[in-house]
């Protein structure tokens, strides 16, 4: 006489690639976030490290009654901008003004200065996430990563402000 049935255990081929899909939407949620947050995380460095940077600027400035020259300056009237990285003026500004000079943005990409003939005026630029330089930069609250940060004598003139893409 035969025992007793006995129940098998475990799983169907269609509850394990429901899960499987399942698990696959939540993974691909997460990750869209996650280079949200990084991508956020490299702007707030970014700002604060041209902060910094324009601190020791303009610092310079009020000691030597000019900007470090640089060529490359014509905003906003011209919009010709900044092509020398932020290097050319290390040996100015370091380690008077700033022990260490931020070089690159968030992203990896070089920080761009550059003054007006007289040296009266700088800007000091950041590619933004993409690395290229825009051409005709929207100036004011940008909701792209990809927007170039653009900071004029020490102020924001083009900034990511609220939800990004």
């Amino acid at each position: 006489m035969p025992g007793p049935a006995r129940r098998r255990r475990g799983f169907t081929l269609i509850e394990v690639l429901i899960v499987s899909a399942i698990i696959g939407i939540l993974v691909a949620m997460a990750t869209s976030n996650l280079r949200s947050v990084m991508n956020r995380a490299r702007q707030k460095r970014t700002m604060a490290d041209m902060r910094t940077i324009a601190l020791g600027i303009d610092s310079y400035q009020t000691d030597v009654n000019g900007f470090p020259a640089s060529a490359g300056y014509a905003l906003p009237s011209g919009l010709s901008l900044p092509t020398a990285t932020i290097g050319t003026i290390v040996s100015e500004i370091s380690p008077t003004y700033l022990h260490s000079v931020p070089l690159r943005d968030g992203w990896n990409s070089w920080f761009t200065y550059g003054t007006d003939s007289l040296r009266t005026n700088y800007v000091l630029r950041s590619n933004g996430a993409d690395g290229l330089a825009d051409s005709s930069p929207p100036l004011g609250e940008t909701h792209r990563f990809e927007n170039d940060i653009i900071v004029v004598n020490g102020s924001f003139i083009q900034f990511p402000e609220g939800l990004q893409k």
